[in-house]
């Protein structure tokens, strides 16, 4: 019985050495070495594999833009004007890298203390979830439901609740690769030039008389904003202030005015 124990194990052990052995042969002389653009362009990819390319991560767009397939070699936001510039280096074009760089927001500051509920929700913790039912469990179908979705498919933790439960983004983290916009089931995160100084905080477009009756403050499209800063490229669409950023006048004087302060400081 012992002997054929002993058999076994050695009949395995040499087994699992001569494997061991072909596939370490295998490995160096079936080795296909990639071609060092390639390894340059993976190099000079962030390597947050976020998506945000629209590709599978920082691999499968780096082979993409080496086989001629991803044409515009641009699209790693997180990365920015400088790995787009290391890109068109490697492959030797051209590329305009003026582009500024733009953020995550949420345009919502209506939390418990502002914002009126219809139900309470205790179902997943989740935004999607809570969607689906009746548009989320707030008054205003436009504002932001603060379970947190966001906050998880982050990949650098730039969002986060602050010290009234808001949900915030910190955008000296935030990398602009869009996925917390994409999870949003109510459009209340948006990207925002990086240099924006002021931000309307309010997603609804109901009514004013609505949106009173929902927030404390949320924006009721009372045109203060134009008024007080006309050059601000404050403009009012669908009972929603706007911002054109390519406007320069001032806009302090709308945030002052603005009668339920949803002109905020970015």
């Amino acid at each position: 019985m012992l002997n054929t124990i002993l058999y076994a194990f050695i009949s395995v052990s040499l087994l699992g050495a001569f494997f061991g052995i072909g596939l370490a042969i295998a490995a160096k002389y079936l080795y296909v070495k990639k071609e060092k653009k390639l390894t340059d362009l993976e190099e000079a990819l962030p390597g947050y594999n976020c998506g945000a390319c629209g590709y599978a991560g920082c691999s499968a767009y780096a082979e993409a833009i080496f086989n001629g397939i991803a044409e515009d070699i641009t699209l790693c936001s997180p990365g920015g004007a400088e790995t787009a510039q290391k890109v068109a280096n490697i492959m030797e074009v051209a590329i305009d890298v003026s582009h500024e760089k733009k953020v995550a927001f949420v345009h919502c500051k209506g939390g418990k203390d502002t914002a009126r509920y219809a139900f309470e929700y205790k179902g997943i913790t989740d935004c999607n979830a809570a969607y689906s039912m009746y548009q989320g469990n707030k008054v205003c179908k436009y504002g932001c439901l603060g379970l947190g979705s966001c906050i998880r498919v982050c990949p650098v933790d730039a969002i986060a609740y602050d010290n009234q439960g808001l949900v915030v983004v910190d955008k000296e983290k935030c990398i602009s690769c869009n996925q917390c916009v994409t999870v949003c089931p109510s459009g209340v995160m948006k990207m925002i030039p990086y240099t924006a100084d002021y931000v309307v905080a309010c997603n609804s477009k109901d009514k004013g008389a609505v949106t009173r009756k929902a927030c404390t403050v949320g924006c009721i499209g009372c045109k203060m904003c134009e008024k007080k800063s006309p050059d601000g490229g404050f403009k009012i669409e669908n009972f929603l202030a706007e911002i054109d950023y390519s406007a320069n006048g001032e806009r302090k004087n709308a945030a002052d005015a603005c009668p339920v302060k949803c002109i905020v400081t970015n």
